[in-house]
This record gives C-alpha cells, structure tokens and sequence, in this order.
C-alpha cells in the first residue's frame, strides 16, 4: 500500500510538470529561423535568426471575462504541424501574385483556444484562436517584446496634442524617433510598424495583420526597459463631437474591455519580418500573406488610378476668366486638365457639401453637372467625406452618389483604430462595395490587410505626408521619405499625396498655404510616383502648375499605380531608396535620397536579358543644389548589363521609364 501510494506521488508529479514545461520547436523553410515555443506557467516564444537572438523570451496571453486567462497555467491536449507552399493573385498590388510558404505549427489547449504559430524565410507570425459556444469579452491581451541587449529603434510615437488626455486618439502621422529601447519616452504610446536594428546589418519590423472586430496594437517600455509591452483602446461607450472643426468623436468615456465578440474565431496576427538586408524590406509581402482573401467576387469595376487633386494647392489656378476657388468653374478645370493628361480621376475635397451633412450640397458647386462633364471626358469624380458625416448612414449616402455617377469617397478624420472604429471601417468597406465605389482612407490608422480582403479600399493615409509641408517647418522631410519604405509602407499603400512641382532646398524651404513647396528637388517628387505604394495616387499640386511644367507632368501621367513586378535595388533606411516596378513590358525606377548628396550605381540585370531597352530618364540637373527645380532628361539605350553611375542632389531624385 505505502509503495503504491509513493507511486501515485511520483506519477502525479511526473505529469504536473509535463504539463507544465513544454518546448516546441518551429522552422523556416529555409532553415534560418527558428521559433520555440514554452509552454509553463506562461506561454513564451522565442526566435533566432541563424545564432542571432531576434526576440528573447516573451510571453503571451489573453485575458476574458471573469479573469479567465488564456496563456496561465495552460495544458496542451496536442499540437500538429504543417508546411504549406502556394501563391495567390494580388490585384491591385505591387505584384501580380504573392508566394506564401511557410511552415506552421498549432498547439491546442484546454479551455477552447488555440495559438498558430508561422515561420516564413521572411519572419514569423502568431495569433490566438478561441472555440467558446457562446460569445467572449477580452479584457486585455499581453503582447510582450524583449530583447537580450539595448538596440536602437525605429520608432512613431503617438503625439496629439488635439487630445492629450487620451493619447489613443491619434491621426498616427509622426516621424520616427532613432533611440535606444532603452530611451523609450517615459509614458508614451508608439504605434505599429516599427523598427529595430541589429548587429549584422540584421533588422526587424513588427507588424499586426487582419485586424477586424478588434482594437490595434500600440506599445510602451516596460519596467524592465528592455522592450516593450502592449496597450490598446478600451471599447468606446460615451462620445461626443470634437476634433478638428467638430468632424470626428471624441471618446469621453470608455468600458473597461477591448471588445466583446464571437466565442468562436481568430484573432489579429502579431507579426515580425526580418531581414538580413534593407532592401528587402521594402519589398516584403507579409501582410498581404496573414490577411483574409477578397470577399468581393466580382472586381472588374475597381479602376486603380491617379488623382488631381484640389486641397494641398489651394484650389489655385490662375490665368483664366473666373475666380477660383470651390465651384463649378475652378472643378471642370481640374477635369479638363485630367482628361487632357489622362488622369483617371478628380477629387472634390472639403468644400462641396455641408461637412455634416454630405446629402446638402455647397450651391456653388453643380454636382450633377461636374459628374456629367467628367464623364464625357473619361474621368470620374472622387467625394471627400468626414468620417462623421457617413458613419450611421453609409447605406444613405453611397446609393444616392452611386446612382448620380460618383466613383468613390476619400474618407477623412478617423483617428482612432478602438474597436468600434474598426468596425465602422469594415462596414464602410462592404456598404461601399455594394455599391460599386472606391475607397480611400485619409485621416486612418495603418492598414492591416484589410485591402486585401476589399480590395476596393485603394489607399489609406496613417503617413506624414506631403500636406504637412504647408505648416511644419521643421520635418526632415527627405529622411522620413528614404524611412517609410522600409516601415510604414510594409503595412499597406499610403496616401502620401506626391508630386510638388514647386520645390525647395533645405536652406530655401517655406512653408505656404497657397502656393505650396516641397522639401527636395523636382526628382525626388517624379521618383516617389515609383517608389510609394499607392493604387490611387494624388497628385498633389495645381493644374496651372503642372501645365507649367508639362515635361514633369507626362512622365507622372505615364507611371502607373499598380504592378506585375517589384525588385528592390541596394537602398539603406533612412538614407536612399532605389526601387524598380514592372508593368506589362515596361519598367519604372525611382531613386531618392535623404538631405545628404550621394552617387548611386543603377544596375540594370533586372531586365530581360539579351534584349534593348530605351530609358527615358530624369536625373538631378547640375544646379539642383542650389535650385532644386533644376533637372535633366534625356533618352537613352540601355539593357541587362548596363550599370550607370548618377549623382542624387541633396534631397535628390532620380526617376526612369525604360521600355
């Protein structure tokens, strides 16, 4: 009897800890990264690059309703593996298709939940999966980073001073701060993507993908100030008008939970790419991989494309016999001069209607009339919307403009990325679907994937772009130019806004409501139509000026907005960027540097071997230091073993179409 009670002790000790310490290991396909995960008191991952530690020991968890935690003391009923090779197509992208291999381990708990882990040669990814019957509350997730030593970041913090008590309002339009993990500014949020930067020349941006019914991911240092920890937005249950001229919501009190939702389902993705390059992270795909294919069936009536557009110029056009300005006169302008250029589409920013009720229309402006004109001349006409003035009535607003002809709505002031936002954004996307309209979300947090899944949402803002250069003085513009390719751009397009042909050095720069400058030369504003990412692209300056500047204005018109190819050329963050897009049998380079002058070496072996090729180039002229106007075109023959050598101007450009 005593013997088989010590035996009973042995064996139940024996599984206790079975249970309770667990190592599952996880692969790359190509063998250079490895996951384990540690099932314990927590559950932890840990990931190495090759003998490099990417992430120490972090652990994860999620927390529901009545304290239940999902990641404390959890039994694994079992676990399987799986490696997947396939591709899918990719409308509307950078690419024609993505390739998506990967290797995938599962491990089931007790309690209804699981957590899939991936392993690609370019990163790694998890998320938690629930199988309650009935529906969960979250009160909280734990997403933790920590690193092995104090390196330097990458980092946008979230700075609104619109709203200060309540830093999760945020229009998430900031430049990145180079610090230590350790220099994190004490009790502030961050939000995704953001960098870190290794030894090796090895560096990781962390992503989240597929977020829907759900709140984003924001950061802040933990204690031990060796990485970072998660915040997120408790789900809004008071609000009130606010804002920026009163066209957004102001939250003035919040539940104490993220969200409340299905029992059974997934849950966003927490990503990190890694990559042993810095080009190579401005050609990455991994949000297009962790997302929901389209649940739109028929797209042939998504048009991607380039826009005219009115605001950052101030509606100013001059040498003409009316007054400029938000009316009918100035708008059939616009349209003649997209139609003369072949610019798909006009945008009728704030002005045209009552900004809170978008049904009244401003009487200067004849809608019907601009929808008609522009149709004549093949060119559809885009709507600027606040957020507010849509939301609860979207069915409303986009069957009565869809049925007068209007294409799509620029969807501005969302600010905040709560759950019930989120939402609000995925309902926006259907309804608009529906009815056959484009989107683009301005004043929005990053995407997320959710373009991919309605993929007529074709541009989102969440970017310090152009427009800012009318008020702040003080950006670094050309270095956060050579940055975002390489962070906020692996998140999705962005609606940067390019194409200044006013341009200024860093000496000479001004800021201008009315006639606006770009910081940089005119190179570095026609490469950015190449280099950024955006499947409707503005373009951000008067037609009288790029009548003005007819050269600039037909290379601009002639690059389009999306792609069958990327190859991403030798480029370092925050320093220059080179990259090379393909579209049917023609090519499109863009290169462009921060305010420091540099020679670059363009090799040209991405061509078609064995074949010519004509370069139409526009490079920094001479005098572009000085006049950052100045550039030089010209036609050249080139082919797969061309190398050319060009000097980029500080804050310089350079931008080709070779076919």
């Amino acid at each position: 009897m005593k013997n088989t009670f010590l035996l009973f002790c042995f064996l139940f000790l024996t599984a206790s800890f079975s249970q309770k310490k667990k190592d599952f290991n996880l692969t790359s396909p190509n063998g250079k990264i490895k996951i384990t995960v540690s099932v314990n008191d927590k559950i932890t991952w840990t990931i190495l690059h090759e003998k490099d530690l990417i992430l120490a020991s972090s652990p994860m968890s999620m927390t529901l309703d009545e304290n239940v935690v999902l990641g404390k003391n959890a039994i694994v009923l079992n676990s399987k593996k799986e490696n997947v090779d396939t591709s899918f197509e990719t409308p509307f992208y950078k690419k024609k298709s993505v390739e998506n291999k990967y290797n995938q381990l599962t491990l089931n708990f007790k309690n209804d939940f699981s957590i899939e882990y991936r392993a690609f040669d370019d990163g790694v990814a998890y998320r938690f999966i629930t199988k309650k019957k009935k529906d969960i509350t979250v009160k909280s997730e734990e997403v933790t980073l920590n690193f092995d030593q104090d390196y330097n970041t990458l980092m946008p913090y979230v700075r609104d001073l619109r709203n200060p008590k309540d830093p999760f309002i945020s229009s998430f339009e900031s430049h990145y701060e180079n610090k230590k993990i350790s220099e994190f500014s004490k009790d502030t949020l961050a939000f995704l993507p953001f960098l870190i930067d290794y030894k090796n020349h090895k560096k990781a941006v962390f992503l989240e993908a597929n977020l829907e019914d759900y709140p984003g991911l924001f950061v802040t240092n933990n204690n031990q100030k060796t990485g970072f920890e998660s915040r997120f937005s408790k789900y809004p249950i008071q609000e009130t008008n606010g804002g920026f001229n009163y066209l957004n919501k102001l939250i003035t009190e919040r539940a104490d939970y993220l969200v409340k939702t299905k029992g059974t389902r997934t849950f966003p993705w927490r990503a990190i790419v890694i990559s042993e390059n810095d080009s190579a992270l401005a050609n990455n795909d991994m949000v297009q991989k962790l997302s929901e294919p389209s649940k739109i069936k028929d797209i042939s009536w998504i048009k991607p494309g380039k826009v005219a557009w009115d605001w950052w110029n101030d509606w100013n056009i001059y040498n003409v016999d009316f007054k400029a300005g938000i009316n009918t006169q100035t708008y059939k302008y616009y349209i003649d001069f997209a139609s003369k250029n072949k610019v798909e589409y006009v945008v009728l920013d704030e002005g045209w209607s009552v900004e809170t009720d978008i049904m009244k229309h401003n009487p200067n402006v004849d809608l019907e009339a601009l929808i008609a004109y522009a149709k004549e001349r093949n060119v559809g006409i885009i709507l600027w919307a606040s957020w507010m003035a849509i939301n609860n009535k979207a069915e409303a607003v986009f069957e009565n403009y869809a049925k007068l002809g209007v294409k799509g709505f620029k969807v501005d002031f969302i600010d905040r990325d709560d759950a019930k936002m989120v939402n609000s954004v995925y309902d926006i996307a259907q309804q608009a679907s529906n009815h056959k309209l484009l989107l683009d979300f301005h004043g929005m947090y990053k995407p997320t994937g959710i373009q991919r899944t309605f993929p007529n949402i074709l541009n989102f803002e969440g970017v310090k772009g152009l427009e800012n250069n009318k008020w702040t003085p003080n950006d670094d513009v050309p270095l956060y130019d050579c940055t975002i390719p390489f962070i906020r751009m692996m998140a999705g397009p962005m609606d940067y806004t390019p194409g200044a042909m006013r341009n200024a050095t860093k000496s000479e720069f001004k800021p201008s409501h009315s006639n606006p400058v770009s910081q940089g030369t005119r190179c570095h504003q026609l490469a950015l139509y190449t280099i950024f990412e955006a499947p409707l692209q503005m373009m951000a300056d008067s037609p009288t000026a790029y009548m003005k500047e007819q050269e600039s204005t037909n290379f601009i018109a002639k690059v389009p907005t999306t792609f069958d190819e990327t190859v991403s050329l030798n480029s370092e963050v925050g320093k220059f960027v080179t990259i090379a897009r393909k579209k049917e049998n023609t090519w499109y380079l863009g290169a462009i540097t921060n305010w420091d002058s540099r020679e670059i070496t363009i090799d040209f072996s991405f061509l078609e071997k064995g074949k010519k090729f004509e370069a139409e180039i526009f490079s920094d002229g001479l005098n572009a230091d000085k006049a950052a106007v100045d550039f030089k075109r010209e036609t050249i023959t080139v082919d797969s073993t061309t190398k050319l050598t060009y000097r980029l101007a500080n804050g310089g450009g350079l931008a080709m179409i070779i076919k």
